[in-house]
């Protein structure tokens, strides 16, 4: 089963970045503003954001 991982940026705790588990950030232009937060299976997740996650390399999620 595929695995994702989770990023939260401190600054906006609020907003979880999800990417294939160990693609890292390489994409984006601060990284350095995510902190790792733990990996998810896919059956933990909305299949609708596993589809974004699967199309786009990564999906943003509110976490509220």
């Amino acid at each position: 089963m595929q695995e994702y991982d989770l990023y939260i940026n401190p600054q906006k705790p609020t907003l979880g970045l999800y990417v294939r588990k160990g693609a890292g950030l390489p994409d984006l232009a601060k990284p350095e503003e995510w902190a790792f937060d733990g990996t998810a299976a896919q059956a933990e997740l909305p299949p609708d954001l596993v589809k974004r996650i699967e199309t786009n390399g990564h999906a943003f999620r509110d976490m509220d």
